[in-house]
């Protein structure tokens, strides 16, 4: 079948890979896609948000499946434009419904369709413009620290922990009244912080049947030994070995059943992805938040571990047969090192010519994916703050890092930075 892939990172980079694998998979095309996908799949340029170009794209190559990788389209109903429209309905969509996609795309949503399923998550309290004063005191009489998140999509710069309540305070008023992040923190949920290690489950669901697919733990901050500012994920690691068949037994009875049954019991229309983000406290699984869709760079970590025919996968939510696939696993570790552009999570320049990629292309057991790359006369250049990955497998992840570490030490570019401390704490 011919396949339509939207959005342009590395998660994408990684999709494109993994479907070219598959028997199924005839013409991959990327819209709009970066220089890794071009070499393996057609770009096309063609926004992620922009519906009317991506349905003429699916008709005029004749797609069958199109697979929604950013938040954005999704959030914004790109499901229920093809589905509705009677000359793109019978293509396989994968991605939810805007309705089931306010499970990302609002905090506040989110807060209540686990509260009513009983789901484990932190408590909390939501506020508008309107109750501005009572938010205030609501975060007064807080115990420290105080967790800010903006309703809507902030670009992943919606939270905010806060030490003081002087700061909570500060980050509320910004916010609310303020307008920091414009429609996003016209509403604010203000939660409690949970201690723990952060982590995140990955599912496929047909609204009903569902098949777990991965799992990884990210490394968010700049800095070596989780310092520094927050990003956008500096790395990852896959299997996690705290995340034993005890740990993952009660994830899946506590948070991924009950959100299954959930979304099938309030009649959500869903056919994708849902990325668990959870902390780990002590032991027992509570949800910090759900995205609709893989993240980044996890997607570009549990790809190359999952060794079930993607494409398969993603057919088997169309034609109901999910429930029947029988989802198998390399047996080795994984490991995700992220390269990024000086000056990153802050201010940072672009258009820095990349070497080396050719050559890192070669190396067994590790595979390059570009993120936030581009072309400028005919070179291969940056053009975002995480610009590459490089995913290398070993028997242990210290062996996976090593091998990734390798790998990025032939691939160079100006200000180029990146974590020496993956997996610091699994040696």
């Amino acid at each position: 079948m011919n396949i339509l892939l939207i959005g342009s990172g590395g998660r994408e980079h990684a999709l494109a890979w993994k479907m070219t694998k598959s028997h199924q998979a005839d013409q991959i095309f990327i819209a709009p896609g970066n220089p890794g996908t071009a070499s393996i799949g057609t770009n096309l340029p063609i926004e992620v948000s922009d519906f009317e170009g991506l349905k003429k794209c699916v008709l005029d190559h004749k797609i069958e499946m199109v697979v929604v990788g950013p938040e954005e389209p999704l959030v914004r109903g790109i499901y229920d434009f093809f589905v509705n429209d009677p000359m793109t309905s019978h293509v396989n969509i994968i991605g939810p419904s805007a309705n089931a996609a306010q499970l990302e795309g609002s905090k506040a949503f989110s807060k209540h369709f686990m509260q009513r399923h009983q789901i484990p998550t932190a408590s909390y309290a939501e506020f508008t413009a309107d109750n501005y004063e009572a938010g205030c005191t609501y975060i007064r009489n807080h115990s420290l620290p105080i967790v800010l998140k903006a309703d809507g999509l902030a670009a992943g710069k919606g939270v905010i922990i806060a030490q003081t309540q002087q700061e909570a305070l500060a980050c509320f008023e910004e916010m609310i009244q303020n307008k920091q992040f414009g429609e996003a923190s016209a509403k604010v949920v203000i939660e409690q912080f949970l201690e723990g290690i952060e982590v995140s489950v990955f599912a496929l669901t047909d609204g009903i049947n569902y098949q777990i697919i991965g799992h990884a733990k990210d490394y968010k901050r700049i800095g070596e030994g989780d310092t520094g500012l927050n990003t956008g994920g500096m790395g990852c690691v896959s299997p996690v070995p705290f995340m034993d068949d005890d740990f993952m037994q009660k994830v899946e009875e506590r948070i991924i059943k009950p959100t299954i049954q959930g979304i099938h019991q309030e009649g959500l229309i869903y056919k994708g992805f849902v990325f668990f983000g959870l902390m780990n406290c002590g032991g027992e699984p509570f949800v910090i938040e759900y995205n609709c869709r893989l993240g980044d760079p996890e997607t570009e970590v549990i790809l190359p571990r999952l060794q079930t025919d993607l494409v398969s996968l993603l057919a088997a939510v169309d034609n109901g047969t999910l429930a029947d696939v029988n989802i198998e696993y390399n047996e080795n570790a994984f490991a995700t090192v992220m390269a990024v552009s000086g000056g990153y999570p802050g201010a940072y320049k672009k258009d820095f010519i990349i070497s080396g990629i050719e050559a890192s292309q070669n190396i067994p057991d590790t595979l390059v994916f570009q993120a936030g790359t581009g072309l400028k006369e005919n070179a291969i250049v940056t053009k975002g703050g995480r610009v590459l990955t490089v995913t290398a497998q070993g028997p242990t992840i210290q062996d996976a890092v090593k091998k990734a570490q390798n790998t990025l030490s032939l691939l160079h570019f100006e200000g180029m930075n990146f974590r020496k401390d993956i997996g610091f704490e699994f040696k």
